[in-house]
């Protein structure tokens, strides 16, 4: 986010999740810092693409937020390390996973898009998470380039034998992300070069997903229900469509402006917290973030900081948030 961060920036939910159930997030990089610049991504076009792996935001700072939310005694089904970026660039994440398991039994899940399963590091630090749920979106270099847009350092190749060596080696299941476009990765001869690398890799299930949500380039649309059941057919082994269909695509063109609306009109009532957005309206938190970010931007809300927490009000407004 574009305002000072401070422990509870970092922790967002639990919120609900399609894979995950009840999911208590963890934001390890910031706002768009990426090793793709994918088409499809929901949260708009990265503006660090980078390979570069350090400790973006302070582990302890972290720890300190989950272990505040743990003692709130709302008991999430899994933590998540995720979040408005690519997660393995953190280099702590080793070092976290190991503090969040020395202070509860809840699963830790890693949500990766696979691009750095290659580095040994990597494959070491990720060893203790009990879930991973990384991507893969093409089946080959060229729909690779076109769909992830990644960073030059990152080819192919390199990505899809990351992804099988991971699999090889770690104890945890790994959930493999398909996401399949209209006019893109929904081809017949595609999809069957997806199907082949799924086999190479073996992960543990594969999770079919399309475009559910407004994406960053508005030449991509998602695919209906019956075409991505058809396309689940071409894979040899059983797979999952996980994608909500329950929205109508003209829901989602218009929930941008409709986001804002129904922001401005809880924060009219009272000041909240990314959080309470979400819960209120119905959001993901990410998504609630992304539009903070623009009303902040307009000037048309403020933030204000209150025992660590980042509550917004709309400009000019005298309401102060509850101690």
């Amino acid at each position: 986010m574009s305002t000072t961060q401070h422990v509870d920036d970092y922790i967002y939910g639990p919120v609900p999740s399609r894979r995950l159930g009840r999911s208590l997030g963890v934001d390890l990089v910031p706002y768009k810092t990426c090793t793709y610049d994918c088409v499809y991504c929901q949260l708009g076009r990265t503006t660090n693409k980078t390979t570069e792996r350090r400790e973006y935001v302070p582990v302890d700072a972290v720890q300190a937020g989950i272990a505040r939310h743990l003692a709130a005694g709302d008991t999430p089904d899994y933590i998540s390390l995720a979040g408005s970026g690519e997660p393995t660039l953190h280099s702590g994440i080793g070092r976290l996973i190991r503090l969040i398991k020395g202070m509860t039994d809840i699963p830790v899940a890693m949500i990766t898009n696979g691009s750095l399963l290659w580095m040994e590091e990597v494959q070491e630090e990720l060893s203790e998470a009990d879930l991973v749920l990384p991507s893969l979106d093409a089946g080959d270099a060229e729909m690779f380039e076109q769909v992830n847009r990644p960073d030059p350092s990152i080819s192919f190749d390199l990505m899809v034998d990351g992804l099988a060596a991971f699999t090889g080696r770690f104890d945890g299941q790994v959930w493999l992300e398909v996401m399949l476009l209209a006019g893109l990765t929904d081809t017949p001869s595609q999809v069957e070069k997806i199907a082949q690398l799924v086999e190479q890799i073996a992960p543990t299930r594969v999770q079919l997903n399309t475009a559910s949500r407004p994406p960053v380039e508005g030449f991509v649309h998602a695919l209906p229900e019956e075409r991505m059941h058809a396309l689940a057919g071409l894979f040899s082994r059983d797979v999952e469509v996980i994608c909500d269909f329950t929205k109508s695509r003209s829901e989602h063109h218009a929930a941008g402006a409709t986001d804002d609306a129904g922001i401005l009109a809880l924060l009219a009532r009272r000041p909240c917290t990314a959080d309470d957005i979400a819960a209120g309206l119905g959001l993901h938190v990410l998504d609630v973030l992304k539009r903070l970010d623009i009303l902040l931007a307009e000037k048309q809300i403020s933030p204000e900081t209150l025992a660590g927490r980042t509550f917004y009000a709309p400009t000019g407004s005298t309401d102060k948030p509850a101690p």
